[in-house]
């Protein structure tokens, strides 16, 4: 398996944005919610991994000063307009109720939100388009003095258009996780673009809400430890800032995401040897609903986090194959009655905090059809994903290859203290005992 390590020092990039006009989206026309009306969300959706804005980034090359091109502002929000009347929640606001939970509000304030810009740089001006870079983080609005992790009585949908001096432009989209989860909105995004496009709605699959499936059991059971759910006390100290013989049901992502973890644990120089470490990565849960099965068109989080462990001496000194088998092994946890679980304990023990210590988390962007379902009439982007992944340096992400030939190879993104670059880049180059096979997930 051929590989390239690049260690990348991002320059800062100054982006000039001028907003142009700010624009409420409301939905086309009439749709099953009213003032007051409100709209269960699930544990899943509750999680607090999910209350956060998903920032994503999509350039396009194409000349949209063209005389014969449609003007991009109108015609996306002419389509978003459209598209909010099926799938009416993401016009909505979210609000607690008495127990602290989340619930989707029809009140006064409604509506998605889209921003224009332009910019007098050209895409060339960006640098790479093939990474994330934490400089186009201008490209994605935020409001004046917004918190952080800010969801409650905020637009569900932020979308801001740069129209560059090239002619290019870009779409920064900011989408609300507890509304959906990265299959849901690769499915909301699909039918907006495809809108966009045609010109009329288009929405393959139906959306269905149905949030209840989710409901927890009475009494709440749980069935198994939780460990992705773990607290690490302030007192804790981490110090740092292949085949299984077997040979079943080993996937690329497992082959990768064993060796990404011992690469990691390697060049940071983990200590003590003993501490147990965790890789969390999320599983799709929705072909493991069986009884009764989950509806097509279902855009919520049908998400549970798998959780690995090992102390580190054993990733350290053990081979390949053993923590391959730790990956799959999580992987393959996650069962019907392991998502039933995974929302009653939401229901007992809800964590209030994003928790980032003590482990490695993996996030597996290449699952998601990125670059096939944003083409709104201009195209195939030049580079669709994140933007930046310097604010939680212990999460890796798994991107696709956004190239015009589709490889289909893997960009793997990771950030690390220039201590460990080097030696990261030396760990995971070794790639003699990497075997992997095709098997999808």
């Amino acid at each position: 398996m051929a590989s390239c390590v690049e260690e990348l020092h991002f320059s800062h990039i100054h982006i000039p944005v001028t907003i142009d006009q700010m624009i409420p989206v409301l939905p086309a026309g009439p749709i099953p919610a009213v003032h007051g009306s409100r709209l269960y969300l699930s544990n899943l959706d509750n999680m607090i991994g999910a209350r956060v804005f998903t920032p994503t980034v999509y350039f396009y090359k194409s000349n949209y000063m063209s005389s014969n091109r449609k003007p991009v502002t109108k015609t996306l929000c002419d389509a978003l307009s459209r598209v909010l009347v099926p799938y009416y929640p993401l016009s909505g606001r979210l609000r607690e109720d008495s127990n602290g939970k989340l619930e989707v509000f029809f009140g006064q304030e409604q509506g998605a939100l889209l921003v224009e810009t332009h910019s007098d740089m050209g895409l060339a001006e960006l640098g790479d388009l093939a990474v994330p870079n934490p400089t186009w983080a201008p490209l994605n609005y935020r409001f004046p003095n917004e918190e952080p992790y800010k969801v409650l009585d905020m637009p569900l949908i932020i979308a801001q258009v740069t129209l560059f001096a090239c002619g290019g432009f870009g779409l920064g989209l900011r989408l609300c996780h507890c509304i959906c989860d990265g299959i849901g909105a690769m499915q909301f995004l699909a039918a907006w673009a495809a809108t966009a496009k045609t010109g009329a709605l288009v929405t393959n699959p139906e959306p269905c809400w149905d949030r209840e499936f989710f409901q927890p059991r009475n009494p709440p059971t749980i069935k198994y430890r939780h460990p992705e759910f773990k607290r690490i006390s302030s007192s804790t100290q981490v110090k740092s800032l292949a085949q299984p013989n077997d040979m079943l049901g080993c996937s690329t992502f497992d082959a990768m995401a064993a060796h990404v973890w011992r690469s990691w644990v390697k060049a940071l120089d983990v200590k003590p040897v003993d501490y147990e470490l965790r890789l969390t990565f999320s599983v799709n849960a929705r072909p493991k609903l069986k009884n009764p099965p989950w509806k097509q068109g279902f855009y919520g989080n049908v998400v549970c986090v798998a959780c690995g462990t090992s102390p580190v001496n054993n990733l350290i000194k053990g081979s390949l194959s053993e923590t391959l088998r730790l990956v799959r092994e999580a992987r393959l946890s996650i069962s019907e009655e392991y998502v039933s679980s995974t929302v009653d304990y939401m229901e007992i023990d809800r964590p209030n905090r994003l928790e980032f210590g003590g482990k490695l988390s993996i996030t597996q962007w290449t699952r998601f059809p990125l670059y096939e379902s944003a083409d709104f009439g201009w195209g195939r982007p030049s580079y669709a994903g994140p933007i930046d992944l310097t604010p939680t340096p212990q999460v890796c992400v798994f991107l696709p290859d956004g190239s015009a030939e589709c490889s289909g190879a893997t960009v793997v993104c990771i950030c690390l203290p220039g201590s460990a670059t080097h030696k990261f880049t030396e760990f995971f180059v070794c790639l003699k005992d990497l075997i992997s096979n095709d098997e999808s997930e």
